[in-house]
Parts: C-alpha cells; sequence; structure tokens
C-alpha cells in the first residue's frame, strides 16, 4: 500500500505501454528525513554480496527491502531513493503494487502484465503466471533498471518477478521478511525523527502555532508516534481549526481510553470532527474500487450532486484524508494505511443493506458513464445521438477523445471494480451489465486485439457468474469469447475445451447462435490442430444447421470452410465440390465479391488437382467477379493466381504481365499514409457478453 504522508508530490499512478517509468518521485525539497535510512540503503547498493564474496556470479538484481507498518513512510522512502539513485539506471524505473487497497493480494500474472506494458512489451491475452515471468526475466536481461514493487505480499511475489541480471536493481517494500529470497539487504522503518516529525506537521498545519509553542508540537509528534500519516491527519485537523492550540489536539487523543495505533485515533478523531454528511461520504469511500476516486465515484457512494462530491473531495486532500491520483483530472487515492480503517468505520456505523446500497449506486453509476464513453465513438448511429442527448449533463463526455482519454485513467479502478462486483455475490445483474459495457467500451475505444489482456480476465469473470447463477447462455458466451482469445494466441487445446463447454453450454440454452458457432470454433480449432477429417466433419454440423435455420450468408462461408479442410487434407474432388457450392450460395444472396473469392479459391483447388488449364478459365471469371465487385485488392489477388497459373503452363511472359499488373493494382489502391485508418478494430464475436439488461 502506498503510504503518502512524507511524499508531498502526491501519488504515482502507473502507466502502461511505455518503454520506461517516468513517473513523478518526490524532489529533495519535499521529502523529510529518513537521512541515516537513505544512506545505509545506497551503501548496501555498493556492498558486495555473499555470492560475490565466494567468488560466485549474483543469480539474480541486488534487493533492497523496506519493512515496516503501512503509514510510517515506506513508500514514500522508496520513491525518494529511486529519485537519488535513477542517474545509474540508464534503462529507467519500472513500479507495480503487489497489494490492493483492501489488502488483497494482487496475483503475479497481473503484475508481471502491468510491467511488460510498462516496457511497451506484448503480453498475451491468458498467458499464465510462468509465461509472463520468464516473459519479463527476457525482458530485463539487458537492461539495467530500477523495479520498485510496493507493498510486496510475500516473497513469493518478489521472486517471481525478479530480474536474473546482477546489473537491476529491485527495492520491496513489504510489512516483513522476505523468507526464502538469498541476500536480501532490510531496512526496518519506524516513526520519523523528532525534528522531521515537526516539520512534517508544520507543512501541513502552518507555522504560526509550531513556532510559538514548539514543545506542543514535540509532544504532538510523540503522541502521533511520529507516524507520517497520522501527522498528516494531525497537520490538517489543526489547519482547518486555526484558533485551536497544538496542546488541545495532543490532549484529546491522550484522552482516548483504548490502546489503538495512533493513526486510528488521530482517523477516529477526524472523522468525529466533520459535518455527518461529509463523515459519510469520507467512510463510504472504503468502497472505491483500488482505493481510487474521482467525482462520480464519490457522487454514487454518498447519493449526492456530483458537484457536492467534488468540493468534499478536495477537502478532505486538504485534510490529509485523500491525495490526488493524477494532477490532470479529478481523481484521488484513498492512502492504504487509511482504508482498512475506513472501512472499519463504515462496518460499524453502517448497515450492512447500507453498504451494499452504495456499492449498487456507485456501480450504476459506473454503468451508465461506460455507456455514455461507448456512444460517443458511434457518430454516425441517430440511436446512439439520441440515447447520448438523453443522458445528464454531468455523464456526458464532449469528444471521444475525451472518452477514450477517461477510459485509460480509470482502467484500474474499472476492472477492479468488476472483480469487486463479481466477489460481492449479491450484485450479479448489476456485475454482468458493469461487464458488458466495460467489455464494449474497450473494443469501440481499443479495439479487441489492444484490449485483449483485459478482455479475457473481463470474460472469465462473466464465466464465474454464469457458472454461479446457473445461465448456460451467458456461459457459452463467455467460454466462446474465452476460446477465441485462446485461440488468437497459440493455445489452440486450451480454445478447443472453450469452444466444446460452450457447445454443452449452447445445447442446454437452447441458443442456435451459440451452438452453431461453437461447432464452427471446434472445426477451426481442429484445422488449426491439422486434423481435417474432424474439422470438415465439425463444420459440416455447424453447415446443418444453418441450413435447417436458412442462414444462407453462414452456409456459403461454411461451405468454403469444408472446402479449405479437404484441401488441407489433399481431398480435391470434395473441395472444388464444395466451393461449388459456395459459389452458388453467394449467387443466389448477390455477393459478388463472394462469387470472385470462391472462383479465385476454385482455381487454386483446381491448380493444385493438376488441372492447370481449367484453373486459368476459373480465374478468369473470377477476375471477371472481382472487377464487378471493385475490389482492387481482391482483383490483384486474382491476377497473381492467374500469373502462377500460367508459370504452370510454361508461359512466364504472361505471368509477369499478370504480376505487373497485380502491382498497379495494389499501389493503386493503397491509401495515402495520412488517410489510412487508424481507428481500432471492432470485433463483436470476440467482445460479445449475451443477455444483457435491454436498457443498456
Amino acid at each position: 500500500m502506498a503510504d503518502q504522508a512524507v511524499d508531498l508530490g502526491g501519488a504515482r499512478a502507473s502507466g502502461t505501454g511505455r518503454p520506461r517509468a517516468v513517473e513523478a518521485a518526490p524532489t529533495e525539497s519535499q521529502f523529510l528525513g529518513r537521512t541515516r535510512e537513505l544512506k545505509e540503503l545506497r551503501a548496501d547498493i555498493d556492498r558486495a554480496g555473499l555470492n560475490t564474496l565466494a567468488g560466485r556470479k549474483a543469480p539474480h538484481a541486488r534487493v533492497l527491502l523496506i519493512a515496516g507498518r503501512p503509514g510510517f513512510g515506506r513508500t514514500a522512502l522508496a520513491e525518494e531513493l529511486v529519485r537519488q539513485v535513477t542517474d545509474g539506471y540508464p534503462d529507467g524505473v519500472l513500479r507495480t503494487r503487489l497489494t490492493e487497497p483492501d489488502g488483497t493480494r494482487v496475483p503475479v500474472e497481473r503484475a508481471a502484465r502491468e510491467l511488460l506494458g510498462e516496457l511497451g512489451l506484448p503480453a498475451p491475452a491468458g498467458a499464465d503466471e510462468d509465461d509472463l515471468s520468464e516473459a519479463l526475466r527476457e525482458a530485463l536481461a539487458d537492461r539495467r533498471v530500477v523495479l520498485l514493487l510496493d507493498d510486496a505480499a510475500d516473497a513469493e511475489q518478489v521472486d517471481a518477478l525478479l530480474p536474473d541480471t546482477p546489473d537491476a536493481l529491485v527495492v520491496a517494500v513489504s510489512g516483513g521478511p522476505l523468507t526464502g529470497i538469498s541476500d536480501v539487504r532490510p531496512c526496518t522503518l519506524g516513526g520519523l525523527d523528532t525534528k522531521s516529525a515537526v516539520e512534517l506537521l508544520e507543512r501541513f498545519s502552518g507555522s504560526v502555532r509550531i513556532t510559538v509553542d514548539p514543545r506542543s508540537a514535540e509532544g504532538l509528534a510523540e503522541v502521533c508516534g511520529a507516524q507520517p500519516a497520522a501527522l498528516r491527519l494531525a497537520g490538517g485537523w489543526l489547519a482547518a481549526r486555526p484558533t485551536v492550540a497544538v496542546s488541545d489536539l495532543a490532549k484529546q487523543l491522550r484522552a482516548e481510553e483504548d490502546d489503538s495505533p495512533p493513526l486510528a485515533r488521530m482517523l477516529r478523531l477526524a472523522h468525529a470532527s466533520l459535518p455527518a454528511a461529509a463523515a459519510r461520504t469520507l467512510r463510504l469511500l472504503a468502497l472505491a474500487p483500488a482505493g481510487l476516486v474521482d467525482p462520480h465515484i464519490a457522487s454514487g457512494l454518498a447519493g449526492c450532486s456530483v458537484g457536492a462530491a467534488r468540493t468534499a473531495l478536495d477537502d478532505f486532500v486538504a485534510l490529509g484524508f485523500l491525495h490526488q491520483a493524477d494532477p490532470a483530472l479529478p481523481q484521488y487515492e484513498v492512502p492504504g494505511c487509511l482504508q482498512p480503517l475506513l472501512w472499519s468505520l463504515a462496518e460499524s456505523q453502517e448497515r450492512p443493506g447500507e453498504l451494499r446500497l452504495a456499492r449498487a449506486r456507485m456501480l450504476e453509476r459506473t454503468v451508465r458513464l461506460l455507456q455514455s464513453c461507448r456512444a460517443v465513438t458511434e457518430t454516425d448511429s441517430p440511436q446512439a445521438r439520441e440515447r447520448l442527448l438523453a443522458m445528464p449533463k454531468a455523464l456526458r463526455f464532449p469528444t471521444p477523445r475525451a472518452a477514450e482519454e477517461w477510459l485509460r485513467a480509470r482502467r484500474p479502478a474499472l476492472l477492479a471494480a468488476a472483480r469487486l462486483a463479481v466477489a460481492d455475490g449479491e450484485l450479479d445483474t448489476l456485475a454482468r451489465r458493469l461487464m458488458s459495457q466495460l467489455v464494449r467500451a474497450m473494443v469501440a475505444h481499443f479495439g479487441t486485439q489492444a484490449a485483449a489482456p483485459d478482455l479475457y480476465g473481463v470474460h472469465r469473470l462473466v464465466l464465474d457468474v454464469a457458472e454461479r447463477r446457473d445461465l448456460p447462455r451467458e456461459q457459452a458466451a463467455a467460454l466462446l469469447n474465452l476460446g477465441d482469445l485462446d485461440a488468437r494466441t497459440g493455445r489452440t487445446r486450451a480454445a478447443l475445451v472453450r469452444y466444446r463447454a460452450a457447445l454443452d453450454a449452447g445445447r442446454r440454452s437452447n441458443d442456435p447462435y451459440a451452438t452453431g458457432r461453437a461447432m464452427e470454433s471446434v472445426g477451426g480449432a481442429h484445422q488449426e490442430l491439422e486434423d481435417y477429417d474432424r474439422a470438415a466433419d465439425w463444420y459440416g454440423r455447424a453447415l446443418a444447421q444453418r441450413l435447417a435455420r436458412d442462414e444462407r450468408e453462414d452456409a456459403a462461408r461454411l461451405y468454403g470452410r469444408i472446402a479449405a479442410a479437404h484441401t488441407y487434407a489433399g481431398r480435391y474432388g470434395e473441395a472444388l465440390r464444395n466451393w461449388s457450392s459456395a459459389l452458388t450460395g453467394h449467387r443466389r444472396l448477390g455477393d459478388v465479391g463472394g462469387q470472385a473469392r470462391a472462383l479465385s479459391e476454385m482455381a487454386r483447388v483446381q491448380e493444385y488437382a493438376g488441372r492447370p488449364e481449367e484453373a486459368l478459365r476459373t480465374c478468369e471469371e473470377a477476375a471477371e467477379w472481382a472487377r464487378r465487385a471493385d475490389d482492387t485488392r481482391l482483383q490483384a489477388a486474382i491476377q497473381l493466381r492467374t500469373a502462377d497459373t500460367l508459370e504452370r503452363l510454361g508461359d512466364p511472359a504472361a505471368a509477369r504481365l499478370h504480376r505487373a499488373a497485380a502491382e498497379r493494382l495494389l499501389d493503386e489502391g493503397a491509401p495515402e499514409p495520412e488517410t489510412q485508418e487508424t481507428e481500432p478494430e471492432q470485433d463483436a464475436n470476440a467482445c460479445e457478453i449475451r443477455s444483457a439488461s435491454a436498457k443498456d
């Protein structure tokens, strides 16, 4: 958990997709104290390790451990150390957090994926922990980087992410020792020294009262255990009450009869001093996904207006309850050391039903924002524009660019909201709507391929809910989507298992779409595995269903897939018969381009079968249909196919002419660089979540 009490520069929000991490760290003027600890940590970097002393090469990067309880400035110290040593590591700094604000352990797979993203490297959707850890080690093998692992839950997490190169440096923040990792250099944190503690208090409360009564300030620092987080709250409390003496606050804290830690006592006192509405809003922030809050989240939790929520959040920053996570956006973060204390207050002062209602309001607000985020991209749809205009102004995005920036900034919180909604178990309908809109918004703004790693996790959550609620139709859709993502990343056997399970679920729900697509996908997986007999058989089953339902376009496509399987198997007669059926289907549909493609593939099979004269005639017919379709790329492909056939017939001169014609067509059809399509691709099948609420 991030401990921000000493770091006055605010939070760091790890980004993705950059070659090196460049987030701002605290400057020397902002950081207070810890001179001895910093000196020892810097000395440990250069000190010879046990392996070096024994004449062996170090097996991994040097590991520095900053250990202590949350709220004592562990993360701030780590960031200051990184700031001081970063010049010696030209490949930059990578950061990731290994524990959620609510104490949940972050899976190694997710942490490795985030680090690979910061390096700008691909992380295949659905890849397991071992594969991603190995990919990260390979990526760091020739880099001199600093790897900051914040709030590590255990040694296993750190060990899985350790670079193998001794040229890297790992700075780990944890609550205890990292038993099992060799040659770790620990630094255990306690409170600040008295001078630094008083200076921190002065920065938040103002200098006058501290200057006129330094002894009381020292006494208050002692009551707060010299803990930065407690001192920050104390300073915020005093700043809001300019007439109250420092000694009065110290007396109130000493009057607490229980033996709670100083931070818990200071938080209770500060919370009790707030107006009732503000106090309720503060404790409900414990429900914020990933500890990240914006005015909409706070508004949904508290049931107030967005403007009132924004004002409350800014007040909480001034009082030390929150810090701003992103200066460019109204986004705030609940310090990790306060999150469990706020949750304890919420549990003690709110009924369980009220907490669930607050979470439901927050999720409903998030669903509507995601609807708006997606709708703003549908600029050609009058219905989408009407839906967008019907939304309250506070929920509308001015431009698609603004919506995309919001989606990127809120991505960690949105994914965390989906996980929390599913884990709740009592809000499954809202969870399903949230995941449906999240997937659609990501595909609309990022494209299926770029969003695939996040989509994989969301579809797994959809599957969890579908299995828990016995919703076979949604179960089939989730399995199909997961299978597609597995297939795209080369895990064909895993995809085949998903597709078969989707077929069973589709049959249970009597869903012809799911069963048809599952059978076709099973065939595709067998074809990828070079089992062409099974591929043709499964395509045939899917075809029979399409024909029975008079789905002619799908039937024509399936005839082509059956023909392709037979072609791979060397059964050219069967392949030609099925291509002929596909051609007939496209002709009945009036699909000119489909006819041209079918004829082109027939020519290919005829050539494979040793009938080049027939192939040449078929190519000529295909070229005519491609011209009618005005498909330049298809015309070029057919010209190349014709050239290959002419080569087989012993006419290289004519073949050269056709290849030249193909090159001209490709040059003519190529878009200018400034006009090339840059919008993300959208694949409805790959992102579909079915059975969402009709109002979405």
